[in-house]
């Protein structure tokens, strides 16, 4: 996988713009002057963690003994199942009975580094040619994430709920896409192996 569709990917699966009504929400309970400071201070933290889990992701392949055509099925059918989500999601959303100001938990991690983005920079470790390909994609689309929560309010102006709602469901279906192409490429990598 080149840097490009890397960046996409896991821009993809941060969904930033579906977590924009989900930070606003966390956020409501937090003194006005105080919230651009917690929101660059949680996307740096989930930024740490990015990093470090991107930085330990081979060894843990190693461990396990996972080849490539593996991680590609495997990341192909986690990522339809989340961009499902994403297309039809659930009923119900966060909580926001929350009291205080938020610390790591729900923003930076799992709103932006979890489980599902963590799952697939192991799944890019495999498939990127280098570690600094990789720390680039993963600094680009974590950048772009960044902005974009951390001007959550003017995005939410400007799009409304609706907007919100429609990007995420447009995100989602290309997800899909992306998906299916990675299970395909490992079915491709596997048949391959097996000749």
């Amino acid at each position: 996988m080149d840097i490009l569709s890397a960046v996409i990917t896991l821009w993809l699966i941060m969904d930033p713009l579906g977590n924009v009504p989900v930070f606003l929400a966390v956020l409501k309970r937090v003194p006005p002057e105080r919230r651009r400071k917690v929101l660059v201070r949680e996307v740096l933290i989930a930024y740490v963690v990015l990093i470090f889990f991107m930085l330990l992701g081979d060894r843990a392949l190693s461990l396990l003994r996972i080849q490539q055509g593996t991680i590609s099925i495997a990341g192909g059918i986690v990522l339809f199942l989340i961009a499902l989500r994403m297309v039809f999601p659930a009923a119900g959303g966060l909580d926001d009975n929350s009291e205080g100001e938020p610390l790591v938990v729900p923003l930076a991690i799992p709103l932006i580094a979890g489980p599902s983005t963590l799952a697939t920079l192991l799944l890019l470790r495999g498939t990127t040619e280098s570690t600094f390909q990789l720390w680039l994609a993963t600094t680009v689309a974590w950048a772009a994430t960044a902005v974009i929560l951390i001007a959550a309010p003017f995005f939410y102006k400007a799009l409304g709920e609706r907007g919100l709602i429609a990007m995420e469901r447009l995100m989602g279906m290309v997800l899909v896409m992306i998906s299916v192409q990675m299970f395909l490429d490992g079915v491709a990598t596997f048949l391959g192996h097996s000749a």
